[in-house]
């Protein structure tokens, strides 16, 4: 018997425009529209079905966002490429209860990198160096302080540099963001966003509901706070599933939810925005608020960035976190958080946290921004992760055991990939880094320490046939550990 419809989820299924995008997903699936064919143009398709422009444009961005379609600039949409041979993993099954928080013992060593023969890399998110405009952020860091000689003398302000707040609002209204430069506090990195956001909200016991699988970063920071983490079923494609929180949410257990929307780590899911808008009602309907990691929402590799669920905040119960540390400057150490109602209460504990932000780093920033360079380096990085991604992609689907599932992301560089039961991921690594490959195991990222048969596979660096040789090994390694069956002895 099939599993009736959520009374939000029928909702959904009666729209004009659902109906358009299952229509057009089943022609996808039929192979009647192929990869890399280009679809009829919005205004094209509305004449012809005589539907409202916008009904055809949220069409394709549902089709978007379950990775069917993408948009091309300048060129339309088009079917996107599959990669036959692997099923994308289905919706996660965590825990119903609150575990806590105990860091794997194996990630600590992982991150501080203990074993130093690491010949390829696939285990930290950390891009390449070469990735990074660094030269021509030394230039504008010399001028920078060339210009203003007493600025390394000062402290600067607990709230950060008033131009590059500026510029994070200004940048916020191509994606409806609706705050100003005095609603943004600057912060070390995404991370100190997190911590102040969690500190203002939550208390030693209380109950984070959280992605499952979650960015161990997060956990640990959980952990640090002796709260509980909640896991939600998360689908790979779509993100956590709403019905699942709501469910979770109703009696009050739950006081903060701490999730990655666009681009999730390390899944790679991008909620749709009706999916974003119907988590940002209930949340605020039941005063939960929602502290919201948007740190990878600019590595979109086709389209149009996703609006982050702030776009769809109307009380200030969305605490909006990001940095330019991912896409810019690891070293600068630049972020910030639009915190809502919590404005205040932020501030004062940045104030005692750590004061302020470089304020050199932070000048230099803003004057990148308002020269172009920033907006010129995002189109080139997303190109080259793009193409590091589909590297990736190719050489796992061509080595890897028949029965490995994979989700292929819409953005971002990380790469969810579940093996078949049999195999265990700490015991594939401990084979792998003897041979000087790294990866990140799959139980990191759960505070139950599930998902023992998943890694996550980092494209940080151009791909070249070193890489491909070293996802062939690893393949090979993952054939040694699957384990065939015994046949049942049957007796008469």
């Amino acid at each position: 018997m099939a599993t009736p419809l959520s009374p939000a989820a029928k909702r959904k299924s009666d729209t004009l425009y659902f109906q358009l995008a299952e229509e057009m997903a089943q022609a996808i699936a039929a192979g009647v529209l192929k990869a890399g064919e280009r679809l009829p143009s919005i205004r094209r398709l509305s004449a012809q079905r005589q539907i409202s422009l916008s009904t055809v444009m949220e069409a394709y961005r549902e089709l978007e966002a379950r990775g069917l379609i993408e948009a091309r600039p300048q060129s339309g949409f088009y079917v996107r490429a599959l990669h036959a041979g692997f099923s994308p993993p289905s919706l996660t099954q965590p825990p119903s209860e609150p575990s806590e928080v105990v860091t794997a013992p194996v990630l600590w060593p992982y991150q501080v990198k203990e074993n130093q023969s690491i010949r390829v890399d696939f285990g930290l998110a950390i891009l390449s160096p070469e990735l990074y405009p660094t030269q021509q952020l030394q230039r504008l860091l010399a001028q920078t302080t060339r210009y203003q000689p007493r600025m390394l003398a000062d402290y600067g302000k607990p709230a950060g540099d008033i131009e590059l707040r500026r510029h994070i609002a200004r940048r916020s209204l191509a994606w409806g963001g609706q705050f100003e430069a005095d609603d943004v506090l600057i912060t070390h990195g995404c991370l100190e966003a997190i911590n102040l956001c969690l500190r203002a909200v939550t208390e030693p016991g209380d109950v984070v509901a959280i992605e499952s699988p979650a960015y161990f970063g997060l956990l640990q920071i959980l952990e640090s706070f002796q709260l509980k983490a909640l896991e939600i079923p998360t689908h790979p494609q779509t993100g956590i599933s709403i019905e699942a929180l709501e469910l979770a949410t109703r009696e009050g257990k739950v006081k903060a939810c701490l999730l990655i929307p666009s681009f999730s780590n390390p899944l790679g899911s991008v909620m749709p925005d009706d999916n974003k808008k119907r988590l940002v009602e209930m949340l605020s309907s039941r005063n939960i608020p929602l502290i919201e990691d948007d740190l990878y929402g600019e590595f979109f590799h086709h389209g149009s960035r996703p609006r982050p669920a702030k776009a769809f905040d109307r009380d200030g119960n969305v605490m909006l976190c990001s940095s330019f540390t991912k896409a810019l400057a690891p070293g600068m150490r630049v972020g910030w958080v639009v915190a809502g109602r919590w404005r205040r209460e932020l501030e004062k504990l940045k104030f005692i946290n750590t004061y302020s932000t470089p304020v050199a780093m932070q000048q230099t920033i803003a004057r990148f921004l308002e020269n172009g360079g920033y907006d010129h380096h995002l189109r080139r990085l997303r190109r080259a992760v793009a193409e590091q991604v589909d590297g990736a992609v190719s050489a796992i689907r061509r080595f890897f055991p028949k029965d490995t599932r994979l989700n292929v992301p819409q953005g971002g560089y990380v790469l969810w990939i579940e093996l078949p039961e049999c195999v265990d991921t700490r015991e594939l690594l401990r084979l792998s880094l003897a041979e000087g490959i790294s990866f990140a195991p799959g139980e990191l990222f759960s505070p139950s320490h599930s998902y023992r048969n998943c890694l996550r596979i980092c494209c940080v660096e151009p791909w070249t046939t070193r890489h491909e040789r070293a996802i062939q090994r690893l393949g090979e390694l993952c054939q040694t550990l699957i384990r065939p069956v015994p046949h049942s002895v049957v007796t008469a």
